[in-house]
């Protein structure tokens, strides 16, 4: 049997800091090849990815995993109590960057197919990609990978990705959706003057200060019935002005969208820029808008799919997980084009954190419930 807490330690000890591939694609590609699987590197631009399919391509019942071995940088390694590229364990967890999001999550996952297509090979084919670029800019990953599948005639009937989804408990939540997210940049130009003649100026900062305030009083929805209400949140306002005695020329604000089904990128952008349009007459400031979407709104509505993993969840914890669309964005964002996508994985409390770790107990656990998943789809 493949030990997914091994395989765990070894993906944590290779430094795959975006964008390094730090030896991990490798190691999952020598290990997925001595199974069975066909493997292809599909790098881009530098990314690193990997592609493996044990079976026949374009078969009916092709059950694919994704996830990354990418990861966030470490910050300064003596804030550390251990070494952060060591895999320490002790007290029962796994120490290490990456160890919760998501090395844990791909060793799971790995390890599962692996033991299914040794043991008791499936009537179908088991379909595995993993990217370098999750934690990165996400332009040359998974959607890289999608489109040499697509330019290959290689297709996943549905999709599992294993990013750390449970708040509280292992096995208290799938995602099956995400919000999406849009930013928007505004720079207010106005004219400059000193602070006792405001009339001679025009002020961006009030102008800004105005558009935000506007903005931040529309409420954008009330939410549906598998999204929360979408929120728009203000992170930053500059002006880099060190005086007191002096309106300055220009201001600049950004804000974030995450918002619901109800909504796209695109008319929130649009919205934005019509307010801040309005804002513009109203003061004769000049207000320029700049919006990037990193993804869209998407639901997979609850179905055959989702019960099959919720089905293996509560048999494998005891616990029903519930149906959530909470949380960031994910690589889910790229596949639901693809195929019905839902998300499954760990406990998430120490991603992205000093010290980041995993229970040793949680990642035998995943792994039996990945089998499980498996086992009841080639049923």
């Amino acid at each position: 049997m493949t030990d997914p807490v091994a395989l765990t330690a070894d993906l944590v000890r290779c430094p795959s800091v975006t964008p390094a591939e730090g030896g991990a694609l490798a190691l999952l590609e020598q290990i997925l090849s001595e199974a069975g699987f066909d493997c292809a590197r599909v790098d881009r631009n530098g990314t690193p990815n990997l592609f493996a399919r044990w079976g026949a391509k374009g078969h009916a019942k092709s059950f694919g995993f994704n996830g990354h071995t990418d990861v966030v940088p470490v910050g300064d390694p003596a804030d550390w109590s251990v070494d952060p590229f060591g895999a320490e364990q002790k007290d029962g967890f796994l120490w290490g960057r990456g160890a919760t999001d998501m090395k844990s999550g791909v060793a799971a996952f790995v390890a599962a197919a692996v033991d299914l297509v040794r043991d008791t090979p499936p009537d179908g084919a088991i379909l595995i990609t993993v990217t370098g670029d999750e934690e990165g800019p996400a332009t040359d990953g998974t959607t890289a990978l999608l489109d040499w599948m697509a330019e290959k005639g290689e297709a996943m009937s549905v999709c599992l990705v294993g990013e750390p989804t449970c708040p509280e408990q292992m096995g208290d939540m799938i995602k099956i959706g995400r919000r999406g997210s849009v930013s928007a940049f505004f720079t207010a130009t106005g004219v400059q003057g000193h602070v006792a003649y405001p009339h001679r100026a025009k002020n961006p900062v009030a102008a800004i200060a105005t558009l935000i305030a506007r903005l931040s009083a529309s409420p954008l929805d009330e939410g549906t019935s598998h999204f929360d209400p979408s929120t728009l949140a203000v992170t930053t306002i500059d002006t880099g002005n060190p005086a007191t005695n002096v309106i300055p020329t220009t201001c600049r604000a950004t804000v974030n969208i995450r918002f619901n089904d109800l909504h796209t990128g695109a008319s929130l952008s649009d919205w934005m820029r019509g307010e801040a349009a309005a804002i513009a007459a109203q003061t004769g400031v000049t207000i320029s808008t700049e919006t990037r979407s990193s993804g869209e709104a998407f639901l997979t509505p609850p179905g055959a799919f989702s019960e099959s993993i919720a089905t293996a969840v509560e048999a494998e914890t005891g616990l029903k997980p519930a149906l959530s669309t909470s949380g960031g964005t994910s690589d889910a964002r790229f596949i639901r084009e693809h195929c019905p996508v839902v998300e499954f994985g760990l406990v998430g409390k120490s991603m992205h954190q000093v010290d980041e770790h995993v229970s040793v107990e949680q990642i035998h656990l995943l792994k039996a419930i990945y089998s499980r998943i498996l086992k009841n789809y080639f049923a």
